[in-house]
């Protein structure tokens, strides 16, 4: 099986320092607001914070007309990068976690695939084969974008780059997520204090310190099995956010967020979310991996990317878009070749 798949159906109900953020987060949660009773506020906030937080950038090579998340199938880069209060996101740092999401507007669903940092790929802003986290450093958003429509041949519309210094304010918010700890770990803190983090195996609830350690430890594993906790406390902040009882947090949420965060999606365009978070069925998210394997060059570390399972991420992700002008025949040959 050369393309890892899995579905989460969440439920719908009633309704504060660094590092990965799985950053799907913060629109589901702006559109959740402005869907909700609780509204008026929050909204408000919400639009400042989308508004002081707008950076456009040119919009992609690969789209004939604008796009309108209303109306089309779109897809958004999420950009974790870890950047001091200092440089306020102006800094280009290399990227700390990269994400692509694509939004099918008739299936009211999003595909959510998690790229390693260190993959080897072709860089445009440098001309070169490296990793693909020198892509930011190189020419910040715009440059990581293109990057990634190079990789997988589909356009990258938007993208959400944000500081990680708000991660565990914004898990402290909800109090607490829950995931599935695989391993006994000790873990460094956020202030770099070696082992002080202790987390047993098996299903429990963690602080935003907790569940910063679950996310980027590597001790026993790869960025691979990192990427699958980052989309797995993804959805864990997903059913803890729209749950019955968080909808006051939201508050502490949008100001962990607000100092941290720049995007080119004006606050007027968010809307489009809201007909992913407030289906009858819940919200549709499936999560995808690239497969590859460890790879040195020239004395450098790089993950290497399986070119199978490279070539039907791109033809599933084509086709949850609507691209090109096969889609059907295209997703049949995917599926059949993942249940094989």
């Amino acid at each position: 099986m050369s393309t890892t798949r899995r579905v989460y159906k969440i439920k719908k109900t009633k309704k504060k320092r660094r590092k990965r953020l799985w950053l799907l987060l913060v629109p589901l949660l702006v559109l959740g607001l402005g869907a909700s009773t609780y509204a008026a506020t929050l909204y408000m906030k919400a639009q400042n914070v989308f508004n002081d937080s707008y950076d456009p950038v040119e919009a992609s090579a690969k789209r004939d007309a604008a796009i309108d998340p209303l109306e089309d199938n779109f897809s958004i880069l999420f950009i974790g990068i870890d950047d001091s209060k200092d440089r306020d996101l102006k800094g280009n740092s290399r990227s700390d976690a990269l994400m692509l999401a694509t939004f099918n507007k008739d299936q009211k669903s999003i595909k959510l695939l998690s790229i390693p940092r260190d993959s080897y790929v072709y860089v445009p802003a440098k001309g070169v084969t490296t990793k693909i986290n020198a892509a930011h450093a190189a020419g910040g958003p715009k440059a990581t974008m293109d990057t990634v429509e190079e990789l997988l041949d589909v356009p990258v519309d938007y993208y959400v780059r944000m500081n990680f210094n708000a991660f565990i304010d914004v898990v402290d918010s909800l109090d607490g997520i829950e995931v599935d700890v695989p391993y006994e770990m000790y873990e460094i803190d956020s202030h770099d204090k070696k082992n002080a983090i202790h987390l047993k195996e098996g299903l429990q609830t963690v602080d935003g310190e907790e569940a910063l350690a679950f996310a980027r430890t590597r001790k026993k594993d790869s960025d691979i099995q990192r990427g699958e906790r980052q989309q797995e406390v993804l959805k864990a902040i997903i059913a803890k956010a729209t749950s019955a009882g968080s909808l006051t947090k939201y508050t502490d949420v949008m100001e962990a967020v607000g100092d941290n965060m720049t995007t080119n999606l004006k606050f007027s365009q968010m809307r489009g979310f809201i007909n992913y978070v407030t289906t009858d069925k819940g919200i549709n998210l499936e999560t995808i991996k690239l497969e590859g394997q460890d790879s040195t060059i020239n004395g450098t570390y790089y993950y290497q990317l399986n070119d199978t399972s490279l070539a039907n991420t791109k033809l599933l992700l084509q086709s949850h878009l609507n691209l090109g002008p096969a889609e059907g025949n295209q997703t049949e040959a995917v599926q059949s070749q993942i249940q094989e």
